[in-house]
């Protein structure tokens, strides 16, 4: 059965022919490690993660990299503002290495929490710095860089195709309107490298053209996927706002130092949207998966959530939508944990599974048939032939919940401990009442506290 994906430069569902005839390589643009991943990124994640399952099970050998930017990401795709990472590392007052390692260490632990495989590769920008610089000499050497005040440019007027991603078209680009010009030749120039205004200030630059500084966000996604996949590869995955500058970029730079075609298939996921917007802090949703389990809901709830969606289609969050994804997920486990087995597998159900999976990745038409497939009474093989649906789902069906108990109860827990302690009674008493109202059942029994979920 072909695999249909849906390639952002044609604007059309290709049928997918990789490079290799077993081999994938993909790269996902990663996270820029100076906060909290919340669930809009992790959308783009778990959509990654469903391409390489379905990769995974039409048996080709996938090669996976996400990048994990610890330096060069700006706060404006202007060129301009403070670095992401040094910005937080003066606010937290610490080095800027413990500001990366924690959130990547909680982003892994996100991954892990949500079931995405992780990528066989996880290289940072501050330890790829010559290959970076590597990439601008080729490019300084072709034609395609000019030098300014504060940094060398990537000229995009000697790039005959800049703007073929995202259909831009630069001949209307005026000055102010993604850009400010200041010394720039055309609005659409972008920094490769940025010369450090004070050196010695910021905590990551480095000596380079004769100059302390540091890279461009978007040229250590070119310098490191074609490290470790080659000048041409077969995917590159991200969110849609990464199309018409992030991405614009990375094709710009790649081609001209290669002279060869960056990436064969592009894929693209839509925004988590709340009230009809990309989730924000004025929007709303901007949550992370920790805040949800402290609220009571399933870290894989979530993810069945963002299964009920194309992936190319916004998904609109609010708690009640999570609410009601969350008991349909439990409602599909506790049938799936009473399945007997009769150790057979239903061609039928697995054969419509198959063609929608391999359909640019239909989760929602896939959820569709298992629903089908487990209401059809008659229907032989549910448990081996959902175990291989799950191989794509990643909802661990057939894993006994682990029982996650929020902050907020683990708080009136240890008080009412206290209280006990102290033989304050009706203070434990009135504890145990608030945190049965929360949804939770607390029991003593032979000195030792069981708390259970109300179902």
């Amino acid at each position: 059965m072909s695999l249909k994906l849906y390639n952002t430069l044609t604007r059309k569902k290709e049928i997918f022919k990789p490079i290799s005839k077993s081999q994938v390589n993909i790269y996902t643009c990663g996270p820029t490690t100076y906060f909290y991943a919340h669930i809009g990124n992790l959308r783009s994640y778990i959509f990654a993660d469903i391409l390489k399952r379905v990769l995974l099970y039409d048996k080709y050998h996938v090669k996976h990299v996400i990048n994990v930017t610890d330096v060069g990401h700006l706060t404006s795709d202007e060129d301009t503002g403070e670095d992401k990472i040094e910005k937080a590392a003066l606010k937290e007052k610490k080095k800027a290495s413990e500001i990366t390692e924690y959130y990547f260490s909680i982003f892994k632990q996100d991954f892990k929490k949500l079931n995405i495989l992780e990528p066989n590769v996880w290289p940072k920008a501050s330890e790829h710095i010559k290959e970076q610089v590597e990439l601008i000499k080729i490019l300084e050497k072709k034609g395609y860089t000019y030098t300014t005040k504060d940094g060398i440019y990537f000229d995009t007027s000697k790039f005959k195709k800049y703007g073929k991603l995202s259909r831009l078209k630069k001949e209307g680009l005026q000055a102010g309107k993604r850009v400010t010009l200041k010394e720039k030749k055309n609005p659409t120039d972008f920094a490769l490298w940025k010369f450090s205004e004070k050196p010695g200030v910021r905590q990551q630059e480095w000596k380079a053209f004769d100059k302390i500084g540091y890279p461009g966000w978007h040229l250590e996604c070119s310098a490191m996927s074609m490290k470790y996949l080659g000048k041409t590869f077969d995917i590159h995955t991200g969110g849609i706002d990464h199309i018409p500058v992030h991405h614009e970029n990375e094709i710009a730079q790649s081609e001209s130092a290669t002279g060869k075609k960056f990436v064969n298939y592009w894929m693209h996921g839509a925004f988590l949207t709340c009230k009809g917007e990309k989730v924000s802090k004025s929007t709303g949703g901007l949550f992370t998966i920790t805040e949800l389990q402290d609220k009571g809901f399933d870290s894989l709830a979530y993810r069945y959530y963002v299964l009920t969606a194309h992936y190319r289609s916004p998904l609109d969050f609010d708690l009640e939508n999570l609410t009601n994804a969350q008991n349909a997920y439990r409602r599909l486990k506790n049938i799936t944990l009473e399945l007997k087995d009769d150790k057979k597998v239903n061609k039928k159900y697995l054969s419509q599974f198959e063609k929608a999976i391999n359909d640019d990745l239909d989760m929602p038409k896939a959820l569709a048939v298992l629903w089908n497939f487990l209401r059809n009474q008659k229907a032989e093989g549910k448990v081996n032939t959902l175990k291989e649906m799950d191989n794509i789902f990643g909802l661990d069906l057939f894993k006994k919940e682990e029982l996650i108990i929020p902050s907020e109860i683990k708080k009136l827990i240890y008080e009412r401990k206290q209280a006990r302690k102290d033989k304050e009674w009706n203070k434990a008493d009135k504890i145990r009442e608030k945190i049965k109202k929360l949804g939770w059942n607390i029991e003593d029994k032979d000195q030792e506290t069981r708390i259970t979920k109300i179902k």
